[in-house]
């Protein structure tokens, strides 16, 4: 494994910080330990010379390709199903009757490679379902264009639709006897909208969401990028609209706009 130099260090997790809100400043192993193959085997001699390039001449695909190995995407269908069953039971409801031109307006704020994106329309469509038209396409960003590519081909292995009723499974993929994969079905692929997307970008959509899933994505955020990501969540939330982060993370209740529900879920007031 190689050795990154402390300037070497600093200049990359500023350089990662500034530009894309994650914070690594405190993550020195994890960096040598998930570049340093790669680093070798692109022909660099150590870190400064990486750096250097990365700071200087780096391509997108070498950035999405760095951010990869340093961010973790693991995840699969149903993860932190309490968030999904509060949707069900009390977001969809509410939006049922509120919402009178039938159109929602929905994002999965850093969906990695799919599952979750998918998972919330498959939430909509069971709900909507027989229920007249209704307008529940999904816009699902990240800033990884590798993520979003395995999130369009949409294909996925036994394990990560485990948590999956059995029936949707059928409903809403195709089982492939050869490679095991379950791949989505068109019309639910349709029913997701992706884009790639830098959190720490204005936003500047055209709809306020009614509701926003940005779960374990601030993990990687420090205090005040997290601060002010949420104060533009709140900006971009429709009145009485919802925002839901992961359980391991929490907002700064002395500051945030947000009302507090419960346990990782917060709304906007429905006078804002």
């Amino acid at each position: 494994m190689l050795t990154i130099s402390d300037n070497d260090f600093k200049r990359l997790y500023t350089f990662i910080r500034e530009n894309y809100g994650i914070d690594l400043s405190q993550k020195r192993q994890l960096i040598m330990g998930r570049l340093s193959n790669d680093i070798m085997a692109k022909g660099y001699p150590g870190f400064t010379e990486y750096v250097n390039d990365i700071l200087t001449k780096a391509t997108p695909s070498d950035i999405d390709g760095m951010l990869n190995r340093l961010t973790t995407n693991y995840t699969f269908f149903m993860r932190e199903e309490e968030h999904f069953t509060f949707f069900r039971d009390t977001i969809l409801p509410y939006l049922e009757q509120k919402k009178k031109d039938h159109v929602l307006s929905i994002w999965s704020a850093g969906c990695s490679t799919g599952q979750e994106p998918y998972t919330i329309s498959m939430l909509l469509k069971e709900y909507f379902g027989g229920k007249g038209y209704w307008d529940t396409r999904i816009l699902a960003t990240d800033i990884s264009q590798n993520a979003l590519t395995a999130a369009q081909n949409a294909q996925y292995d036994e394990e990560s639709l485990s948590r999956l009723p059995a029936a949707w499974k059928t409903r809403y993929f195709e089982h492939s006897r050869d490679t095991g994969l379950w791949t989505v079905k068109p019309s639910l692929q349709s029913n997701v909208i992706f884009k790639t997307f830098n959190l720490m970008d204005p936003i500047r959509f055209k709809l306020k969401f009614d509701v926003i899933f940005c779960r374990n994505v601030m993990i990687y955020f420090d205090q005040a990028t997290k601060d002010s990501l949420v104060d533009r969540f709140y900006d971009a939330t429709a009145p009485g609209g919802y925002l839901l982060i992961g359980h391991s993370e929490s907002l700064n209740k002395t500051s945030t706009r947000y009302d507090y529900i419960m346990p990782a879920t917060y709304r906007k007031q429905s006078g804002s």
